[in-house]
């Protein structure tokens, strides 16, 4: 046997050798991300607090991303431990305060397990609310930043979104302005530190027109909006665990996922926390106007 003709014996084996192990390496790369969304339970009237609803919503959105997979657990946890597993990021979108789903501390314990394994966290809503103290803590950590009592307020208004920074968040979505109970004034770090603002507008006035509070007021917030400072409503953070996080105050009213922005920059937050790639033009999927009326709580 020539040489010529030995060198290409042993060649063409390792060549598919090569072929089978970088397809092998391409499945892992290509291995989908999971995103395990938390409804909370029945709350508030009608159109208000759809947990559920708006989890499922996120939930058929998210179903039409390439490499996502996603699931929705509903009634404020997982029925089952096993839900969490292989799990790359969640979202709690349920009441908060002193009923918060995760607060217990077995749960509480659960998600610091998971979150030192790099897994992203979103809070929405009454969600970004927890008590002062371990749980607040926890948050500060995991997701940059939370609702404080006597610190943070929760109005109605209208906020205007005239600017939007550069973010992987932002792909896509356009300045808006949409009527929610946007909290703000949240407890976040010294200095922001470690944490991007990604939705912030001026509140008027009137939001601070109730007495001062648990919820509605206090001297600190009300000299920051005397200042004109813009009000942080949406925040996220890349944490030394290598993790992510964000909240997210609005989601009071379930009509207002019918705004595309609205609706886009909480889908652009689930992918990035979930170490997805956020498409170009942020995930943008068709809907139709029977999906927002579907999978309502019945409430009197």
């Amino acid at each position: 046997m020539k040489p010529t003709e030995r060198s290409s014996r042993y060649v063409a084996p390792l060549l598919k050798l090569l072929i089978l192990l970088l397809a092998c390496e391409g499945v892992q790369a290509a291995a989908p991300k999971k995103i395990l969304l938390i409804a909370g339970r029945v709350s508030h009237g009608k159109g208000e607090h759809e947990f559920r609803a708006g989890c499922l919503l996120l939930d058929a959105c998210l179903k039409q991303v390439p490499g996502v997979v996603s699931q929705v657990a509903s009634n404020g946890w997982p029925a089952s431990d096993l839900e969490f597993e292989g799990v790359d990021a969640i979202l709690i979108y349920a009441d908060g305060g002193t009923g918060h789903p995760a607060i217990q501390p077995a749960r509480l314990a659960r998600l610091r397990q998971l979150m030192s394994k790099g897994v992203g966290l979103g809070c929405a809503h009454y969600g970004v609310e927890v008590p002062k103290g371990e749980p607040g803590d926890a948050l500060l950590e995991w997701i940059g930043g939370y609702f404080e009592m006597f610190w943070s307020v929760n109005p109605h208004w209208v906020a205007d979104f005239k600017e939007l920074p550069k973010h992987p968040i932002t792909r896509g979505v356009k300045p808006f302005s949409i009527n929610d109970e946007w909290y703000y004034h949240m407890r976040f770090p010294e200095g922001m530190k470690g944490v991007v603002p990604i939705l912030s507008a001026l509140p008027p006035a009137a939001t601070l027109e109730r007495p001062d509070g648990p919820h509605s007021g206090n001297p600190a917030v009300r000299a920051s909006v005397a200042k004109g400072e813009p009000q942080v409503v949406m925040w996220a953070k890349e944490r030394q665990d290598g993790g992510r996080g964000f909240g997210f105050t609005g989601g009071h009213f379930h009509k207002n996922w019918q705004d595309e922005n609205f609706r886009k920059v909480v889908l652009n937050g689930l992918i990035w926390i979930a170490q997805a790639r956020v498409p170009r033009n942020g995930v943008e999927v068709p809907l139709t106007p029977e999906m927002f009326k579907v999978n309502l709580d019945p409430k009197k």
